[in-house]
């Protein structure tokens, strides 16, 4: 019996080898391939950016360009330059050339005659525009164009007087289709796969055209983020369905084993990630494992052969019957095993299953009641401030009974144009209490759809007039200057409204009982970000000035709230992409309030 056992120990053992022997040769094979094409694809690449890498550089030294760029109000300046992008573009067989001031405004371009000419685009918020002028050198990016949608390396370069100082920069579009149809696979390579990826993840030269414009980050990636989106704009941007499977015993570090799901169908690939040169760019080969599956099996037909032809051998010797009964005996404790493992397997799938759908519900009825939440607490503002409304709108009642009664006199005596002039005031009156109350319908409906380019003035325009409606308001002085220009921010002006009501609210509360009661209200501009600062001179804020935007911590009376509208606040500002936060004022007494929000540009 334990011979039996010694013997069949040793041919799992020769099997066991044999196939991770055949799989470490197999996947070896694998990432050489991979690793000669990575090679020559990467200094295909080398060789176009060095190609072009000098153009801009001598571009840029053309007097033309600087004539143009210190008087660009004149036509002949300008002429002289555009009929200059023309000849460079020939020249160079590139695809755009185009002048930008240190604006980033295009004052001349190759394509100025055409009707999608960039001359009059600013293009200041393109990465080779500012790198250019940061670093007074080269600079290199990729994206596609915001006019052509075409791929496209972007080089650039300042242009400078002859006292070296910046007047604007030159920029060069080249084409990227060469680098992708020079991906030529031979023969061996039948069965892979090349995709470039940038920073993100996201693939933008592919040798399969659905593989365009794809994250390769993982099955558990989020959604893009917002400079993914200007850099491929008006495309879907969607995760591939990648699981990473590991790395492979024996190979370098910048391979793995990965499986792609396409139409349903999971397919297994070798993947060999290489960094390209002077870009934040990643060339990943993919080449399907089927190989190694077949290199694992002649090694272990091999290694079977080989342990099978002795034990054969010494087994004719042997009783002929005892290895047919222990051949049969293996047979079916294999089958067992199998049958086992795959109910195994079915279970732990079945119950995967079930965990992911009970967690996308639960998050489902967070989300669900996190939006609930926060209409509840507009609701409540609403009718904290409901005594305020009934005040504001009993005085312009009052004032109507009165001149209705008047008229009837008027009338009795044939003072017409008494009535008329009665009727005009009502009319007005009745205007007003209509926009008091078209006000608090807006604040009290629900937002709708995701975060946009907003104006910040008129949310704090249409917060004051809520706040002003309030009784308790009308003996406090409330300060809002308001910048003569648009505030253009990220966020949404009902949820920006909310956040406003409640720091306002907040202010004419500590300030009510106060000897000259003031609330102030301004915008400050930083490189990136707008900051709204609502400041009181009330007592300030107590103790640690975080607590104060912890659920249902309040300083206040019951009557006056629960303590949730700057819990709330907050995470509305932070689903925004901004910040809110808290603090006593240094330059007096009372609290300040900074609410921060991203800057973004009207259009682009």
């Amino acid at each position: 019996m334990a011979y039996r056992i010694g013997v069949f120990l040793l041919f799992l053992v020769t099997l066991v080898g044999s196939w991770v022997l055949g799989g470490w040769v197999g996947y070896r094979q694998v990432e050489q391939e991979s690793l000669e094409e990575s090679f020559r694809y990467r200094q295909l690449v080398a060789n176009e950016l060095n190609r072009y890498l000098p153009v801009p550089e001598l571009m840029a030294e053309h007097p033309v360009l600087a004539r143009a760029l210190e008087a660009p109000d004149s036509p002949a300046a300008i002429l002289a330059a555009n009929e200059q992008m023309q000849r460079m573009a020939t020249i160079v067989g590139s695809s755009d050339v185009y002048l930008m001031d240190t604006d980033g405004l295009t004052i001349a371009a190759n394509n100025y005659l055409q009707p999608d000419s960039f001359v009059g685009r600013n293009f200041g918020f393109r990465p080779y525009f500012f790198e250019a002028l940061e670093s007074g050198d080269s600079a290199i990016y990729f994206a596609l164009g915001l006019m052509s949608g075409v791929r496209g390396l972007y080089f650039s370069h300042p242009v400078r007087d002859e006292d070296g100082r910046m007047l604007g920069v030159v920029a060069v579009k080249v084409l990227v289709h060469e680098l992708e149809s020079q991906w030529d696979r031979p023969a061996g390579l039948r069965e892979a796969e090349m995709v470039v990826l940038d920073q993100n993840g996201i693939s933008f030269l592919a040798s399969k055209p659905n593989w365009l414009y794809r994250n390769f980050s993982g099955l558990d990636s989020g959604v893009p983020d917002e400079y993914s989106r200007q850099r491929y704009p008006d495309r879907d941007l969607a995760p591939m369905a990648l699981e990473t499977l590991g790395k492979p015993a024996g190979l370098s570090d910048q391979s793995a084993t990965i499986r792609i799901r396409e139409n349903g169908k999971p397919r297994e690939y070798l993947s060999v990630r290489t960094p390209l040169p002077r870009m934040d760019w990643t060339l990943q080969v993919m080449v399907s494992t089927h190989s190694v599956v077949w290199t694992r099996l002649g090694f272990a037909i091999g290694g079977a052969a080989l342990f099978f032809g002795g034990l054969l051998t010494w087994l004719y010797l042997r009783e002929r019957y005892r290895r047919e009964a222990e051949l049969a005996l293996r047979g079916e404790q294999l089958e067992r095993s199998v049958a086992e493992r795959t109910a195994d397997l079915e279970n732990s799938n079945r119950k995967l299953v079930e965990e992911i759908r009970e967690r996308e519900r639960t998050q489902n009825e967070l989300r669900e009641t996190q939006q609930e939440l926060i209409q509840a607490a507009k609701l409540a503002v609403l009718g904290q401030m409901s005594a305020g409304l009934n005040h504001e709108m009993n005085q312009p009642l009052t004032a109507i009974q009165t001149y209705a009664r008047n008229s009837r006199r008027f009338l009795e005596k044939g003072a017409s144009e008494m009535v008329d002039a009665n009727l005009t005031e009502i009319i007005s009156l009745c205007d007003k209490m209509a926009e008091l109350t078209r006000q608090f319908k807006v604040f009290a409906r629900k937002s709708e759809g995701p975060p946009a380019v907003v104006d910040l003035r008129q949310s704090i325009d249409a917060s004051l007039k809520i706040i002003v409606a309030q009784k308790s308001s009308s003996e406090i002085a409330i300060r809002w200057n308001r910048p003569d220009k648009p505030v253009m921010c990220h966020g949404d002006l009902i949820r920006i409204e909310q956040v406003m009501v409640n720091l306002m609210a907040n202010a004419v509360q500590a300030v009510e009982s106060g000897e000259r009661p003031e609330v102030r209200i301004d915008i400050e501009e930083t490189d990136d970000f707008w900051r709204c600062l609502v400041r009181d001179n009330g007592p300030g804020l107590q103790g640690d000035t975080e607590q104060i935007f912890e659920p249902f911590f309040t300083t206040k009376s019951v009557k006056q709230g629960l303590g949730l509208g700057l819990s709330i606040s907050r995470q509305i500002v932070d689903a925004l992409g901004g910040s809110l936060t808290g603090r006593n004022r240094r330059d007096g007494p009372g609290a300040e309030f900074v609410l921060t929000l991203r800057k973004r540009e009207a259009t682009e």
